[in-house]
């Protein structure tokens, strides 16, 4: 009954103020505004989105410098549309006024609704936020409904429009391609309209990641400056587009993207977009990474409070060659130096069609009886011996030509119709996911191997292809467009009713490296693989741009063989573990090629960093140098949110001059406190500072800056910070 009160008197209030004056819907967070204006025909614009606004009187009489708040197609209103549709009589034309709106406030969530309708016809779009106080983080998603007498087809459906009024603008974004994933890019906006999309269908963000940040009124600065940071909490096809004006506008229009997607919305039916994240800070990047990683790990990561264990995997230590005896002695040797949990990789399954290469198997989930005769259990219990938990590997998604499953279900595989052969990408196919039944089967596939084996604690998730063939047996022919969404829904139900179920299960998102680095995927996942590329130095760009976004705790970073498999590089174990430790710690590598120091020394490694895991993995990540400028070097630090706490990283890549010596300042302390400075993870006792375990204050660490002595290429230090009482 109070909730009814509360609506009324809204929706009063509006039919009062539409005739008054202009109306404002102000949605905000501590230090962040998002504000609408209903103005006098009751159309909703955008009227401010940064600082935060606390008196808004006086904001009525400035000129509405922004477009509407959901822009349609056939109002003239915009040249980029967030919904165009073709209604039931053929119109394409949607004009959409302001109706009503609800505001609720619970501890940290404000929660608000804005209802809009057509001018003409009975179609409805909902604008939905939840702006998250202390994060300074604001969620916008939509839902469209109509109760016209036939379908009407959607052909755009955007999640998030939203406008800002600078001087110029900076984009920042993620691109990259497999073993290359998550390279920052900068590049100054001209008048026009710039897109970041993808059209792959599955691991969408292996070469454009659905996330940006926006620099107003200049380059982006790490501390200083107007930035807007956003993604895309949608692992399938996305598109934002960034449209510059003759007035000097920037509208961004975000969402799933509508290439081959008409969809088609039956009456009372309600079709519900991906959410849009964002933050504003006029502090700059690293504010806005910052704003980001809070949230992430509070609301839209798995379990992101609680610490995440040290990996070996078994991918680049065996590949597909291995047998229960050779796996027993990796874990062996990964026990011995403090390893946490063991996880088998590919080639573990199949009979009649053994997988014994990428080219069969997959699809048929039974262990491998030549490989594994003892099964899986044996191995559990070995790695259990030896004071670790088990992981495993699938591909559920993925089916080969060569497989039982194949062989008896072609019709589950999407497919090109007409008898036109299929395309393979890694020797294999997609499974349908649009189709309940297949839904049943990749879910059966993780349910039966759980349940037959509850003590697996750890699932990597893999997908090594994307959609070519387009084409699906299940959906009817007039609505085939749906097919990249309703897979996207359908791997989600999957992974909704799994995590439902094994709540205590790790899963890492694994899709050819980063393909799946997305808040969507993050939801049903505790952590994703960031890159095939285990290469030390790669990795640094990898990392850099990766965190810009996503959180270091998610970020799984391993060390392996050197020369590396994928470059061929040389580089120290020591600077092999500095990198990886920027990240989730882990290992990918055969125990026993290392030699008696290699071992000693990851073991002292592994310990150093679960003694600093919780700064690392919980505290906050403040970029100091970066990778991708000319000095050639690159340094972290990580604080821990109360300051007591922190650790930075230092990074030499390339061969440096004579006297020309790393000089970092840090960031992120508390400036009236005072630390013991200490160098770990060391090779010798000789220390790169001439200060080691001395007291500095936070303000001289801060503002003085320090001096590091790393010249040669590829050298890496590591200091711990704790402040003094």
């Amino acid at each position: 009954m109070i909730k009814t009160k509360a609506v009324f008197i809204v929706m009063i209030a509006c039919f009062i103020n539409s005739k008054l004056l202009a109306q404002f819907i102000h949605i905000k967070t501590q230090h962040n505004s998002l504000i609408f204006q209903v103005d006098s025909n009751n159309k909703l614009y955008q009227t401010h989105y940064g600082k935060y606004i606390n008196q808004t009187q006086g904001l009525e009489k400035m000129t509405v410098v922004f477009n509407e708040a959901y822009p349609s197609f056939g109002n003239g209103s915009s040249d980029e549309v967030a919904v165009m549709a073709t209604h039931s009589d053929g119109t394409m034309v949607t004009d959409l006024f302001y109706v009503s709106h609800e505001q609720n406030k619970q501890a940290n969530l404000q929660s608000t609704v804005i209802h809009l309708k057509d001018e003409k016809k009975d179609f409805y779009v909902d604008l939905h936020f939840n702006a998250y106080t202390a994060e300074d983080v604001i969620e916008q998603w939509t839902t469209i409904s109509h109760k016209e007498n036939k379908e009407v087809v959607l052909s755009q459906y955007a999640s998030s429009a939203v406008g800002f009024l600078a001087t110029n603008y900076y984009l920042s974004h993620f691109h990259g391609s497999h073993s290359k994933e998550m390279m920052f890019a900068e590049e100054h906006l001209t008048n026009g309209v710039k897109t970041i999309e993808t059209k792959r269908g599955v691991r969408t963000t292996e070469y454009e990641n659905p996330s940006f940040m926006l620099s107003l009124n200049g380059k982006a600065k790490e501390n200083e400056g107007e930035v807007i940071a956003g993604a895309l909490a949608w692992t399938g096809n996305f598109r934002f587009a960034f449209q510059l004006d003759d007035k000097n506008r920037c509208q961004i229009i975000s969402g799933i993207n509508p290439f081959a997607s008409d969809y088609k919305l039956k009456a009372k039916e309600k079709l519900e977009t991906p959410r849009m994240v964002l933050t504003y800070s006029d502090e700059g990047k690293n504010r806005a990474s910052i704003n980001l990683h809070r949230w992430i790990k509070k609301y839209n990561l798995r379990a992101g409070d609680q610490a995440r264990s040290i990996v070996l995997n078994s991918w680049e230590g065996a590949y597909f060659s291995f047998d229960a005896t050779r796996l027993k002695a990796m874990m062996d040797g990964a026990a011995e130096m403090g390893v946490e949990t063991f996880v088998l990789d590919d080639g573990w399954f199949g009979n009649k069609y053994p997988r014994n290469n990428a080219r069969a198997g997959l699809g048929d989930w039974q262990v491998n009886q030549k490989k594994l005769p003892a099964g899986i259990e044996d191995l559990i219990q070995y790695a259990e011996s030896k004071g670790m938990r088990f992981g495993i590997w699938l591909e559920p998604e993925m089916v080969n030509l060569r497989s039982e499953l194949a062989e008896k279900h072609p019709e589950w595989i999407i497919q090109r119709k007409n008898d036109r052969s299929p395309l393979l990408e890694r020797n294999q196919l997609l499974l349908d996911l649009s189709n309940p039944k297949v839904q049943e089967f990749v879910f059966n596939v993780i349910d039966e191997l759980l349940t037959s084996h509850p003590r697996i604690a750890y699932v990597k998730w893999d997908a090594n292809r994307h959609v070519q063939n387009f084409g699906s047996t299940y959906l009817e022919q007039d609505k085939q467009s749906h097919l990249f969404v309703e897979y996207t829904k359908g791997l989600e139900k999957v992974l909704e009713r799994l995590v439902k179920k094994y709540s205590r299960t790790i899963f890492q998102a694994c899709a050819s490296g980063g393909g799946r680095v997305d808040l969507a995927s993050m939801r049903y996942t505790h952590e994703f693989w960031a890159s095939d590329n285990t290469d030390p130095y790669e990795r640094l760009f990898t990392q850099w741009g990766t965190n810009h976004i996503y959180p270091p705790i998610a970020t799984a970073a391993h060390v392996t063989k050197s020369p590396n498999h994928q470059t061929g590089r040389q580089t120290s174990l020591k600077f092999r573990f500095d990198v990886a430790m920027g990240g989730r710690l882990g290992m990918e590598l055969r125990p026993e090629d290392m030699d008696e120091e290699e071992v000693k020394f990851a073991k002292e490694a592994i310990a150093t960093y679960k003694s600093i895991r919780p700064i690392i993995q919980f505290g906050d990540l403040y970029r100091l140098l970066s990778p991708y400028d000319q000095n050639g070097y690159a340094a972290l630090n990580y604080v821990s949110e109360n300051k007591k706490e922190a650790i930075l990283i230092t990074y030499s890549l390339n061969h440096h001059r004579r006297y020309e010596r790393c000089f970092v300042k840090m960031a992120g302390l508390n400036p009236d406190a005072v630390y013991e400075v200490e160098e770990i993870n060391k090779e010798s006792n000789k220390s790169v500072i001439g200060f080691d375990k001395q007291l500095v204050s936070g303000e001289i660490l801060m503002d003085r800056g320090i001096w590091v002595d790393l010249r040669k290429p590829l050298q890496s230090a590591v200091f711990q910070l704790t402040e003094t009482n």
